[in-house]
């Protein structure tokens, strides 16, 4: 009879009672996985933040440094030219925003003028030395200009470039811009909805927010 009643006290879990530590496990696993998404989504918005960045600061480098472009790209005179890199981002269509252009500023003859500080070309064909594809659903969704009065101007398209020996960053589009600019913004997005933006100003300092 005590044989029988301590078999009884140790008994394993009823079925009510495992349906509901496995409802429970099941529950926190869901909050757990969504939240990790999220977390992820936000943590390669930020590197596609970096990315730029560093893609800025590679053009501004390159220029300082007196970087020859490749033998692909030709110069008009080499003894007279200045080297200059720099992006060229586009939101105008939804294709465009999935990508940027690293490209080096050449001395062409024709017009427009000589290192004019605009890409001139399509995807990586004349002054285009890359284009970097945008991944993971990401995208650049606004190019902004902040002037120094306040105001502000949203843009289709944004040239970012560095021409030697001057470190400070030349910012253009089309049509002009006021020269009174305080800093373009950068602003990309993941398809859940987390942004950040890269505030590239004309001293050539960049911040990512």
């Amino acid at each position: 009879m005590k044989k029988l009643m301590k078999i009884q006290k140790n008994k394993g879990m009823t079925y009510v009672e495992l349906i509901v530590v496995l409802s429970i496990f099941s529950i926190m696993t869901s909050i757990v996985l969504f939240n990790y998404g999220e977390f992820q989504a936000k943590v390669d918005i930020r590197n596609l933040a970096s990315d730029i960045a560093l893609k800025i600061v590679e053009a501004q480098k390159s220029s300082l440094s007196g970087r020859f472009p490749p033998a692909t790209h030709t110069l008009s005179d080499p003894s007279t030219w200045k080297p200059s890199y720099g992006l060229f981002f586009d939101v105008s269509t939804a294709i465009a925003k999935t990508s940027f252009i690293y490209f080096t500023d050449l001395d062409y003859t024709d017009p427009p003028p000589k290192q004019n500080g605009f890409f001139e070309g399509t995807a990586c064909t004349d002054e285009c030395l890359e284009k970097i594809d945008i991944t993971k659903g990401n995208n650049i969704t606004r190019l902004d200009v902040f002037y120094q009065d306040s105001s502000t101007a949203s843009l289709n398209y944004l040239t970012v470039s560095f021409k030697r020996p001057d470190s400070s960053a030349v910012i253009k589009s089309s049509p002009p811009l006021n020269p009174n600019i305080s800093y373009a913004q950068i602003t990309i997005s993941s398809p859940s909805s987390s942004t950040a933006t890269i505030k590239i100003y004309p001293s050539g300092r960049i911040q990512i927010n």
